[in-house]
């Protein structure tokens, strides 16, 4: 659990932190862009008020204190179900990423009305016009770790054939 518990308040920290230095820091709230190494790394602010992509998107409030509320019921079953079942360091590290992530987010909302968004990284001729920020890296890297370092070795391999 300590494991979880310290990954989840390292990754709120730096999400909130380079989202201070950035937006706040740097003005990229007003300047809109900056160059950083383009086109593999470029800072453009974008306002998230949805989910991934902007999807489900609203300018509406109950839109906002709808993603706030499922944000954090994600986070609470993530910690209910890693003090419930103790898994090992690697899915416990992937649920601190998932929550620390949601609940960086969470504060944007709170805060700004919407996610603050701001990496933007193009290459090789393709043209990404999606931004992104710390939390989405770590919520998604933190459902991916989920997905690889939980349930039980060998459930449903069907590979094991029993020899007489």
């Amino acid at each position: 659990m300590r494991a979880a518990w310290l990954t989840a308040l390292i990754t709120f920290g730096l999400d909130q932190a380079s989202k201070l230095a950035v937006v706040q820091g740097m003005d990229l709230i007003n300047r809109g862009e900056v160059d950083i190494w383009p086109p593999f790394l470029v800072f453009r602010m974008a306002w998230n008020r949805g989910i991934n992509f902007g999807l489900f998107a609203g300018d509406t409030e109950t839109v906002r204190w709808g993603i706030v509320a499922i944000s954090l019921v994600i986070s609470a079953w993530a910690w209910i179900w890693v003090r419930r079942s103790r898994p090992g360091p690697l899915a416990q590290i992937s649920a601190g990423l998932l929550v620390g992530g949601a609940l960086g987010n969470v504060i944007d909302r709170i805060w700004y009305g919407a996610v603050a968004d701001f990496l933007n990284m193009s290459c090789c001729g393709f043209e990404n016009p999606y931004a992104f920020n710390v939390a989405d890296i770590a919520i998604f890297a933190g459902a991916f770790g989920l997905v690889l370092f939980t349930g039980k070795p060998g459930a449903g391999d069907k590979s094991r054939v029993k020899k007489r």
